[in-house]
C-alpha cells in the first residue's frame, strides 16, 4: 500500500511560552500603541527594534505593521518617486512588485537563473535600457545570489539596493546577515517567516536620512525620539515636515511576541536547515528531478525547498502536483498560467507592463516549491522525500 502523509504544510510551531507572558503583560497593560509608555518605561515595539539591530549589526531599525508596507515604505524613503522604473527579479512573490506600484514606480523585471537568483548579466542590461537607480532586489525563497558580485555590479551604475529579506532572516552571504548589503534590509514576521507576529516587518539600515524618512512615513508623529535604535533627533529637523505620515506602526503586542521568537532564531534556522537535508536527500539523483545546487557561500535557511523537472510538460506537472496531494504532499508550481493562493507568476501582475522573459518563463515551467514547516519531525521529512522521488520517478519515466 502506497504511504501517505498526513500532516500540514501551513501549521506552524505554537508561540513559544515566554512570547505568551510578554504578550500577556502587554494586554494586562492596555498599552498597546508603541507610543503609550508609562514614564520610564521602553516600548515592546523600541525594544524590538534595539534588539534586531543588535542581532544583524545594523546601526538602525524600524518596526512596521507588515514586510510589504517595510518594502513600499523603504522605496519612497530611497526617493522612488511615481513614474520611477524600479528593478526587481522576475521570480518572487505578488508583494514585491506591489511594493513597486504601490509607490507609483514602474516594476522592469530581470530574468532569473536556473540557481533561482537574479541574473547578473540581465541585470546590467536592464540597468541600462531602463535608466532605473533602484533595484528591488528579493531572495526569492531565500536563495541569495552572488552578492559581491551584485553589489560591485549596482555600485558601478550609482544603483541603490533595497534587498527583500522576507525570506532569509538568519541568512548570510559570506558571513555578512542578508540585509547588510543594501542601503536597506526589509524584513517580514509574517506566520510563514522565520518569526512569527502574524503579521509585521522590520527595516534595517546605517542610513540615518533613509530611516529618518521611514520613521516618518511610518506614522511616528513627533515621537521619534522614543526609537532607541533610530536616528538621532537632529536628522528629523528638516525631514519632520516634508514627509508625509502614511500609519504603519508595528503595534506592542506583536512586538512582545516577536522578541522571545529572536532569541531562539539561531536554534529555529538549525532545525529548518535539518529538515531541508533530510528532504534534500531523500530526492537526490530523482530522475528528471534537479535539485537547486547552494552556493558554498550562502548560509541559507532552508524554510522551504525547490526543485526544477525541466521540459515535463504542464499535463505531467499537473499530474506530479495532483499525485503527491492525493498522498498528502503539498507542491507549489510557479508555472501555472493561473495564480493559486500565494503563488503567481510575472505575467498575472498586471498592474505592470508586460515584458518578454523566456529565460524565467522557461525556469517556472518546471518550478516546484514546498515549505518545510517546523512542525515537521526528521522521519515526516523522509516520508515526504519518498513520496515526491516515487511520484516524480513514475512520471518522468511515463513522459520519456
Amino acid at each position: 500500500m502506497a504511504e501517505v502523509f498526513t500532516g500540514s504544510f501551513t501549521q506552524q510551531e505554537p508561540i513559544p511560552e515566554e512570547a505568551v507572558a510578554a504578550a500577556l503583560e502587554v494586554m494586562r497593560s492596555g498599552r498597546l500603541h508603541r507610543y503609550n509608555t508609562a514614564p520610564g518605561e521602553e516600548a515592546e515595539a523600541a525594544a524590538l527594534e534595539r534588539d534586531f539591530a543588535a542581532l544583524t549589526g545594523a546601526r538602525y531599525c524600524l518596526a512596521l505593521a507588515s514586510g510589504g508596507y517595510g518594502l513600499t515604505c523603504a522605496l519612497r524613503a530611497c526617493g522612488v518617486t511615481p513614474g520611477d522604473p524600479v528593478l526587481t527579479n522576475a521570480f518572487t512573490l505578488a508583494p514585491v512588485p506591489g511594493a513597486i506600484a504601490g509607490a507609483g514606480a514602474v516594476p522592469v523585471f530581470v530574468e532569473v537563473t536556473e540557481a533561482l537568483v537574479i541574473d547578473l548579466d540581465d541585470l546590467a542590461a536592464k540597468i541600462e535600457a531602463s535608466g532605473a537607480r533602484v533595484l528591488m532586489l528579493s531572495h526569492m525563497r531565500g536563495h541569495i545570489c552572488d552578492m559581491e558580485a551584485l553589489m560591485a555590479l549596482c555600485d558601478r551604475a550609482g544603483v541603490t539596493v533595497v534587498e527583500d529579506c522576507a525570506h532569509t532572516m538568519g541568512a548570510s552571504w559570506a558571513g555578512v546577515p542578508s540585509g547588510r548589503f543594501g542601503r536597506v534590509g526589509c524584513f517580514s514576521t509574517q506566520t510563514y517567516k522565520h518569526v512569527n507576529s502574524g503579521e509585521g516587518g522590520l527595516l534595517i539600515s546605517d542610513d540615518a536620512e533613509l530611516m529618518a524618512r521611514a520613521t516618518m512615513f511610518s506614522g511616528s508623529y513627533m515621537f521619534y525620539d522614543r526609537h532607541p535604535a533610530g536616528p538621532a533627533a537632529e536628522i528629523f529637523d528638516t525631514i519632520r515636515y516634508e514627509t508625509p505620515n502614511c500609519s504603519g506602526r508595528m503595534d506592542n503586542l506583536r512586538a512582545a511576541i516577536l522578541r522571545p521568537q529572536l532569541a531562539r532564531l539561531a536554534g529555529q534556522c538549525a532545525a529548518w536547515n535539518a529538515r531541508y537535508g533530510a528532504v534534500e536527500a531523500g530526492l537526490a539523483d530523482t530522475p528528471g528531478l534537479h535539485l537547486i545546487q547552494r552556493p558554498a557561500a550562502e548560509g541559507f535557511v532552508g524554510s522551504s525547498i525547490q526543485f526544477l523537472m525541466p521540459g515535463l510538460g504542464t499535463k505531467a506537472i499537473e499530474t506530479l502536483i495532483a499525485a503527491c496531494r492525493d498522498r498528502g504532499v503539498e507542491l507549489k508550481w510557479f508555472g501555472a498560467a493561473e495564480p493559486a493562493a500565494f503563488t503567481s507568476r510575472h505575467d498575472s501582475w498586471r498592474y505592470a507592463p508586460p515584458q518578454c522573459l523566456p529565460r524565467t518563463d522557461r525556469v517556472l515551467a518546471g518550478l516546484l516549491d514546498m515549505r518545510l514547516p517546523l512542525t515537521f519531525s526528521l522521519e515526516d521529512c523522509a516520508l515526504i522525500a519518498r513520496i515526491v522521488r516515487g511520484e516524480a520517478t513514475r512520471i518522468a519515466r511515463a513522459a520519456a
